[in-house]
């Protein structure tokens, strides 16, 4: 070889080595945390040649003006290697993505320019600028464009009075509690027309709504009220006659509602519901006739997992996102099938999918989906072939080294069979016993998939670079194994549910990993209610705990939430006032002198779901008893979860601090409440 190209190689070679090196050392950090983008739902063109996404942006905590995530639109080819393209970046908001019927534009709706009120974009295929086809005198909150592509029917309240307005110029600003309501109306247009819209008139609240194929009827979701207990308990389907509003048929979903889509052929509907009105989550796929509102009895009704998004494959078909425990998969039924068990279309563990969009005359499916090793990124899939990762919003995670992540099953006290998500330590030393932290699902009708588990409030993959095995138990009254499983907490809050969390975590330290001594505890909303219970009345179990806008008080909370009836129907069963003792005696406050854990409280202050006030209790509570370090962090601004860049990046922080004070450092007096945000330096990998 001639050395002049001798070097060059040598050159190349010393380079990939040093980055070898340095990706090697390359572990998670709250910054990187920060950074996570992450794909949020997608729309594949009626062709099935392009897919449109929103992508989720986060801001730079101390660069950026503090906010919430950006929302991007972006495009992708069905060709092979097909690179995505920005279509509607930066700055933006962008949300409700959805292609015109003849595939040659993308519709969005966002607020831009000079747009008083969030309005319907188009934007072209080809390229160009997007161009207003619709605002209107509110924000439109929903809308469905016509087979034929000249109408739009959309949801949005009307003007406010003038009256009205003049005087809340004039300081008078008083809220009626849940009376001064505004409901929402649906109304159809002409796009790109100065013609005002019309409406129609609509029983209650209108949430959303979708043109029949033949465009003579439309598919209208309305509640009572604009109350989020009714959007949770109350959301029903009603099939109206799209010129004039006429009710044709009523579709009395028997609980809480889900997915819904038109059958091509306009007959039928399709819906995700509750299996009744004390079903805690909408999973049972049904099927109703479109012009008398009846339907059937529950397909697949012998299988034990939970249906979420849906979508018709033909007139007779429907291919639906299949949940069984904490994997899931795309799965098919014939809707007028009887007592069939799914067929599954992937095999299980291929992703955690959450929402599928489909291209009918490809037969093409579109879907996000996250993995153990990456947030949520688009996925297309066409039949006989395998499925497709057609995103990496995160180049830099290939440069990380992340943990094993791993499915655990055990069993409860009682024999139950339990599952749950596993991040072992990064640097795990074989024989050795590690520190744990027990992160627990809110809801408590959610669960935990095997896909990607780390975010904010989430410790997974930082936790495990930082020496700590992170687990996700989801316990009995979690989604994902069928109606029975979900039910089984209800009426007994803090009961059984919460002693499998004591058996997940014997369980993993009967298998060696987990020191008995080292074990932290931390979730948010129902998961906060954990943790407030796990710090007081099993506060000999933990060592540490992180409680984010929990419950701390069962009688208190009932007259504080905005979601009272929801409460009763698929947790509680009973109102407070049946049974006053139960549920003081279920409230962490009732145990706080059992309490030795060393408790890290955060709330947003404007919660409307549970009150600031839990956290208050909880604290002067444990900060008049004085047993354990206790401290409180409010976020002003910030409702049930945290929103805003810089409120997640000081809550990461915070947990993490806390625990590795407690857990692996010095412990007794709590760290400094000031922190240090990482943000005059570059963040360390």
């Amino acid at each position: 070889m001639h050395p002049s190209r001798f070097v060059p190689l040598l050159a190349a070679a010393l380079a990939s080595f040093v980055i070898h090196v340095r990706a090697a050392d390359a572990v998670f950090t709250p910054q990187r945390i920060a950074e996570l983008r992450s794909v949020t739902a997608a729309a594949i063109s009626p062709d099935g040649q392009h897919t449109a996404y929103t992508l989720s942006v986060p801001r730079k905590p101390g660069v950026d003006d503090d906010g919430e995530a950006w929302a991007e639109l972006w495009i992708v080819g069905a060709e092979a290697g097909a690179k995505p393209r920005a279509f509607v970046a930066g700055k933006v908001n962008v949300s409700a993505v959805r292609w015109t019927p003849d595939g040659r534009q993308i519709a969005f709706l966002a607020k831009r320019g000079d747009d008083k009120f969030r309005s319907l974009y188009h934007i072209p295929l080809a390229g160009g600028e997007a161009q207003r086809a619709l605002t209107h005198v509110a924000d439109i909150a929903d809308y469905s464009l016509a087979p034929d592509g000249q109408r739009v029917a959309f949801v949005a309240r009307e003007a406010e009075e003038p009256a009205l307005k003049k005087s809340r110029d004039q300081g008078f600003r008083q809220e009626v509690y849940e009376e001064d309501w505004t409901a929402a109306r649906v109304w159809t247009a002409k796009l790109f027309s100065a013609d005002k819209p019309a409406a129609l008139k609509i029983e209650g609240h209108a949430r959303a709504v979708r043109w029949s194929p033949a465009a003579d009827r439309l598919l209208v979701v309305a509640t009572p009220t604009p109350s989020v207990d009714d959007s949770l308990m109350r959301q029903r389907l009603r099939v109206i006659d799209a010129a004039d509003g006429t009710v044709r048929a009523r579709i009395e979903n028997p609980g809480k509602l889900g997915a819904y889509e038109w059958s091509p052929d306009g007959q039928r509907i399709a819906f995700v519901s509750g299996e009744d009105i004390h079903d805690p989550h909408a999973g049972r796929l049904m099927v109703a006739d479109a012009a008398s509102g009846a339907f059937g009895p529950v397909l697949a009704p012998n299988w034990e997992g939970d249906a979420s998004d849906l979508a018709w494959l033909d007139a007779d078909t429907i291919a639906f996102v299949a949940e069984d425990g904490v994997e899931s998969t795309l799965a098919r039924v014939r809707a007028d099938a009887k007592g069939a068990s799914p067929e599954l279309l992937l095999p299980k563990g291929t992703a955690a999918i959450t929402t599928i969009s489909l291209a009918r005359a490809t037969r093409t499916l579109a879907f996000v989906a996250s993995t153990p090793q990456h947030p949520a990124e688009l996925f297309t899939w066409t039949t006989g072939s395998v499925a497709q990762r057609r995103t990496d919003s995160n180049p830099w995670l290939g440069g990380l080294r992340l943990a094993r992540q791993e499915i655990v099953r055990h069993k409860a006290r009682d024999g139950l069979a339990l599952t749950g998500v596993l991040v072992r330590p990064l640097d795990e030393k074989p024989g050795s016993r590690h520190p744990l932290i027990l992160a627990v699902h809110g809801g408590p009708e959610a669960h935990v998939a095997h896909g990607w588990v780390t975010s904010y409030s989430n410790p997974g993959q930082l936790g495990a670079a930082r020496g700590f095995a992170v687990f996700y138990p989801n316990y009995r009254g979690s989604t994902g194994r069928g109606v029975a499983f979900s039910k089984l907490g209800q009426g007994d809050a803090a009961g059984k549910e919460f002693d499998d969390l004591i058996d997940a975590v014997d369980h993993l330290i009967g298998t060696g990993l987990v020191d008995a001594k080292k074990i932290g505890v931390t979730g948010g909303s129902y998961g906060g209610y954990a943790t407030a219970w796990c710090s007081t009345r099993f506060s000999e179990r933990f060592a540490a705990g992180v409680m984010f806008v929990g419950i701390s008080d069962k009688v208190s909370k009932v007259g504080t939430t905005d979601i009272a009836d929801e409460e009763f129907y698929v947790h509680a069963r009973k109102r407070p006032w049946e049974d006053w003792k139960f549920l003081l005696e279920r409230s962490p406050i009732y145990h706080t002198a059992n309490a030795r854990t060393p408790l890290l409280i955060l709330h947003g202050k404007d919660d409307p779901r549970v009150n600031v006030g839990q956290s208050r209790e909880l604290h002067r509570h444990l900060k008049i008893r004085g047993q354990a370090p206790v401290r409180l962090v409010l976020y002003p601004g910030e409702e049930h979860g945290n929103r805003k860049a810089g409120a997640r990046l000081d809550y990461n922080l915070r947990l993490m601090q806390w625990m590795e004070h407690y857990l692996t450092g010095p412990g007794g007096t709590p760290p400094s409440h000031v922190i240090d945000y990482g943000l005059n330096a570059p963040a360390k990998n």
